[in-house]
């Protein structure tokens, strides 16, 4: 397997490296194997790859789509580096409203897998980081929703003071006002 695969506090969300060869030329890594994926539990089928840029002290999020249109992403940062957030919004799920982080670099080349039912965000460390996540499901519009980045029920450590957030994100609710719809199903 060319991939350390490990379950995170939250145990559905899954912290991976890849191995990277590296010689004089520079580094070569694999992003994506289907076969090693499928035996660490991820059986999806990627439809989507986003891509953005961003300034740094720059917050998306907390976003995420409602089912039908659910997404769950595979995030790595290939500029740069972020400080990246999963937050549980599975009902009943004993990890239900917890978050965690994890800083995903373009020295480190680590990727977050964050299944669906959770939202997502992250904050740029660095000028022109760039994230680039897979997604199993497509963008809808009439799905999207988010909640606030800066919900002190939440209590997530960001760690710039006063970021750069769009009009949209900081109009997000709170998260005991927020739409969601999804259900903690054990395993």
């Amino acid at each position: 397997m060319l991939f350390s695969i490990k379950k995170l506090e939250i145990p559905d969300v899954l912290f991976i490296e890849p191995e990277s060869f590296q010689d004089a030329r520079g580094f070569f890594m694999e992003t994506y194997h289907q076969k090693d994926f499928e035996k660490a539990g991820m059986t999806q089928n990627f439809v989507q790859d986003n891509h953005s840029r961003s300034k740094k002290g720059v917050v998306r999020g907390l976003h995420y789509q409602n089912e039908p249109m659910a997404q769950g992403k595979l995030v790595r940062c290939v500029r740069g580096t972020v400080f990246d957030v999963a937050v549980d919004l599975r009902k009943e799920s004993p990890t239900y409203t917890h978050w965690l982080s994890v800083t995903l670099s373009e020295i480190n080349r680590f990727m977050l897998w964050i299944p669906r039912g959770f939202a997502h965000g992250y904050m740029t460390l660095q000028d022109d980081a760039e994230v680039i996540y897979k997604v199993d499901n497509f963008y809808s519009p009439q799905h999207e929703r988010g909640i606030i980045w800066n919900d002190p029920d939440l209590g997530i450590k960001w760690p710039v003071q006063d970021p750069i957030v769009s009009e949209k994100d900081n109009r997000y609710p709170k998260l005991k006002e927020a739409d969601y719809n999804f259900r903690y199903m054990a395993k």
